[in-house]
């Protein structure tokens, strides 16, 4: 069986990390929405993927410097183009804390998956995957069973300090290592143009395979979680690890020929900006 993760909600449909993202992949049937999270001034943790609101939102300026009401007070929505529907929230309802992501999974009615990633590199260093098992445990989470009820959580990074730091508190079958290729022609050109944030991030992402991969072959992490160009460079290596009963949750997923590719491969979960398409290509596949 092959699970479909939303990839920052049903972010095809309405701007990514939004409620309106989260509840359409829920009703688009989605086995697990995925997050990213970072810290406020004030030590909230929230659903959003860059380090700063600037391509989001209608300011600029990095997440950590601002509080959560600040946050509250900004429209991460208008850009994608897309009206909300009311059901789905008004525009100031849109940016979620994770509490609140995870009160809005409890809503499908069903057995879901959650899956956080942690955004690197923080000011707040490991103060930020603190804050996470804090907060969830707060919610009733367990971290033998990384449960809250019907929601499976479970944790995702690509910087390898991340994954064996959150490997002391959290069962492997839920701890994913995140990887890509090396760039440094990306790290080195964002440097050059003065973007030493971008560059810093980029450095975590495309120097995620060296400490990364030995990570997951030592299982450390018991999900490996590679970019579908990755899966697609270095197949025997992924044959390898599913042989060996590693999990792989494969991103991003959209496009026919990949799922078709991946579902042959034996690919057990794949994350999808369009959570619907990708689920009905393998309801498909499954009946041919």
């Amino acid at each position: 069986m092959h699970h479909v993760y939303a990839h920052r909600g049903s972010s095809a449909a309405y701007a990514e990390n939004t409620r309106a993202a989260y509840l359409q992949a829920i009703a688009d049937g989605a086995d697990g929405i995925e997050c990213d999270v970072h810290l406020t001034r004030d030590g909230r943790i929230v659903c959003h993927h860059d380090q700063t609101v600037d391509r989001t939102s209608n300011a600029s300026g990095r997440i950590s410097s601002f509080t959560l009401q600040e946050l509250r007070e900004l429209d991460f929505a208008s850009w994608k183009g897309r009206e909300i529907p009311a059901a789905y929230g008004g525009l100031h309802d849109q940016l979620l804390t994770l509490g609140e992501l995870v009160d809005l999974a409890a809503t499908a009615g069903r057995s879901i998956g959650l899956a956080i990633e942690i955004k690197h590199p923080s000011e707040f260093g490991r103060g930020l995957e603190d804050a996470v098992l804090e907060e969830l445990t707060a919610l009733g989470w367990e971290a033998t069973t990384s449960r809250i009820g019907d929601v499976t959580v479970s944790f995702m990074c690509f910087d390898a300090g991340s994954v064996r730091h959150l490997g002391r508190r959290v069962p492997a079958e839920v701890l994913c290592q995140l990887v890509t290729g090396e760039n440094q022609k990306k790290v080195a050109g964002l440097a050059e143009r003065g973007d030493e944030l971008g560059a810093r991030v980029a450095a975590v992402v495309y120097g995620s395979a060296r400490e990364g991969v030995p990570a997951i072959e030592v299982g450390i992490a018991g999900l490996a979680g590679p970019g579908v160009a990755w899966v697609r460079r270095h197949e025997d290596t992924v044959r390898g690890w599913l042989d060996a009963g590693t999990g792989l949750r494969v991103w991003t997923v959209d496009e026919e020929a990949d799922i078709r590719f991946l579902a042959r491969l034996g690919v057990q979960e794949m994350t999808s900006n369009d959570p619907k398409h990708t689920r009905a290509v393998l309801d498909s596949l499954a009946r041919a």
